[in-house]
């Protein structure tokens, strides 16, 4: 145990939360921690501690879950922090992210058949072909000097692929984007607002697919709340939790990723060659820099012990999968970027998708997403390169999220 609380919102935490990760990881199994805004966390960044509680149901995800007594809810300390209106908390601390048990089981079940491994084949060629279309643009973006491939190709291909599974119309799909930058901003400005719209587009949205079902995954969810297997607010947060988590965290994953392989030219040149690896390359890539440090928070039900240590019943413990996928103890030379390290299928090592109940619902085409998505980058612009180096990259102090703000590219 450490004697003093690690400071999550150090710069040197935003400067190489990796690097940092690693220090925290050789204190000890449990580390205390200090979160912003939501006060006092037990950090495990150990790989085989951290598969332990993400699959162990004595951790739960919902604080009211805890038997007897209150216990302090985080998450909602958060929001608080971020000036979000606590009228709206429900429809973000509702959803199947926030549910445990038989509640959990209901949920994933209605929105799972979204997700099989034939749904997510038969969509590639609309990935591969948006991708290609995206670049087009990009080109003519760019021109001879530089372009910002987050805005322009690595944001746009994961929101439009999960608004065209979801069902959200296309003239809509940029005022999306506009309450997403809102709503992931780390000064919490104008995030009332921005609730307020997205609750009323939801309800209208709603009300537009019980009077003429569309076949898409929103006509599905209002079935099901027709069915009585889904409450209205519940549909809200499905909605909200499918559109933001199905294109931030693939968005940062293909930034992050491409900014792995331009500092390490050697892996883009492989992949460059052989684009055959680009599922292998996915992985790596998610192993060695995924958007996501850290899980949310869990609490103990009961005291458990973990490694020797003892975690308190009601405990705050969050699990690092950027600690767990660096790990020495499971990865060899776990800082070397090598993208011929993972398996070709979905049994990854890593944990970037998390584990256990909570393992991603959308990892196959967050998956998929990136392999169109670094394939075609390799081969169309064998000579891309950083516009800025790599220490000026700007990305925001966000404690759980590693992710950038604009990636200046040119692309030849």
């Amino acid at each position: 145990m450490s004697s003093a609380p690690v400071d999550l919102a150090s710069p040197a935490m935003n400067a190489d939360p990796y690097a940092e990760y690693a220090r925290i990881r050789e204190l000890g199994p449990l580390v205390d921690a200090e979160m912003p805004g939501m006060g006092s966390v037990r950090l495990v960044t150990r790989y085989e501690d951290v598969k332990a509680v993400l699959s162990d149901t004595r951790f739960v995800v919902n604080p009211a879950n805890v038997p007897g007594g209150e216990v302090e809810d985080r998450t909602a300390q958060a929001l608080r922090a971020r000036n979000f209106p606590p009228e709206y908390d429900h429809y973000l601390t509702a959803s199947i992210l926030d549910a445990d048990g038989a509640d959990h089981t209901r949920l994933r079940k209605l929105v799972s058949r979204a997700f099989t491994v034939r749904r997510i084949a038969d969509l590639r060629p609309r990935v591969e072909e948006l991708t290609e279309q995206l670049l087009d643009q990009v080109e003519a973006f760019a021109g001879d000097g530089e372009v910002d491939l987050l805005a322009d190709f690595a944001y746009p291909l994961p929101i439009t692929v999960i608004c065209e599974l979801v069902g959200i119309p296309e003239a809509d799909r940029p005022q999306w984007r506009v309450w997403s930058s809102t709503l992931s901003s780390p000064t919490g400005e104008g995030i009332g607002e921005c609730m307020r719209d997205l609750v009323a587009y939801c309800e209208d949205l709603i009300e537009r697919r019980r009077a003429e079902p569309a076949g898409d995954l929103v006509s599905a969810l209002v079935e099901a709340e027709g069915n009585e297997q889904l409450s209205p607010t519940e549909l809200i947060t499905f909605i909200l939790a499918l559109v933001f988590a199905g294109h931030e965290t693939t968005a940062n994953l293909i930034a992050n990723g491409t900014v792995a392989l331009l500092t390490h030219p050697d892996q883009f040149a492989l992949l460059r060659e052989k684009p055959e690896l680009a599922p292998r390359a996915t992985q790596e890539l998610l192993r060695y820099c995924s958007p996501i440090l850290g899980t949310k928070i869990r609490y103990a039900i009961e005291d458990v012990d973990l490694a020797g240590e003892l975690i308190r019943k009601g405990d705050a413990v969050m699990a690092v999968p950027a600690g767990a996928n660096h790990d020495p103890r499971r990865f060899p030379e776990p800082d070397t970027l090598d993208i011929t390290r993972e398996s070709d299928g979905p049994r990854e090592t890593h944990v970037a998708f998390s584990h256990g109940i909570h393992y991603c619902l959308g990892a196959a085409l967050a998956r998929q997403e990136g392999e169109v998505a670094f394939a075609a980058l390799a081969r169309r612009y064998p000579g891309l390169r950083l516009a800025v180096a790599p220490e000026d990259l700007a990305r925001p102090d966000m404690p759980t999220v590693w992710r950038l703000t604009a990636l200046p590219v040119r692309l030849r």
